[in-house]
């Protein structure tokens, strides 16, 4: 009797140490998480750029998310579904005239963040995702307010949901 009440015990601690899998979309949902900046400055202790860090929380269920370098190098293949944003949309936000202006920025045309399922088994997926653009810094500019929308796409182009950031000040040329 004992030996039956002792594997029960340990056959419920075992089922009670299984985390369930999750059951997430197959689209991706992301939510905002922080922003941050850093300043570089040159040997004079002159203000070079802002490197901004956008971080956000991200969840799929079928885990097919990032591409692998020779995935994003292959210009002929696999980037021309993709389109003009990649798999990482930012969209700049400047405050101009008390109103949110938007606006892709050049170096944030096409953004693509690495593989996140290397072993390449569908499953779901949750974690932190950061991206870093950068502002610089030169005699001509200002500390304007700007926010950012974000957007990610999966492998099969499913688009997720867009969070907007909290604002910053960032040097803005005029």
């Amino acid at each position: 009797m004992k030996i039956k009440i002792l594997s029960f015990c340990i056959f419920t601690l075992v089922l009670s140490g299984c985390d369930p899998t999750p059951n997430f979309n197959t689209i991706p949902s992301i939510s905002y998480n922080s922003i941050g900046s850093e300043t570089e400055l040159d040997s004079n202790g002159k203000k070079i750029r802002e490197n901004v860090t956008i971080s956000i929380d991200f969840e799929d269920g079928d885990g097919n998310l990032g591409a692998t370098e020779s995935e994003i190098n292959d210009y002929v293949n696999f980037r021309p579904p993709y389109g003009n944003w990649g798999n990482y949309e930012l969209i700049t936000s400047r405050l101009e005239n008390n109103k949110w202006v938007d606006r892709i920025m050049t170096t944030d045309s096409i953004k693509f963040f690495p593989l996140l399922k290397i072993d390449g088994k569908v499953g779901p997926i949750k974690g932190k995702l950061d991206l870093h653009t950068t502002a610089y810094h030169t005699n001509n500019t200002k500390q304007v307010l700007f926010k950012f929308k974000v957007r990610i796409r999966d492998r099969a182009l499913h688009v997720s949901n867009q969070v907007v950031t909290d604002s910053l000040y960032l040097p803005y040329y005029q």
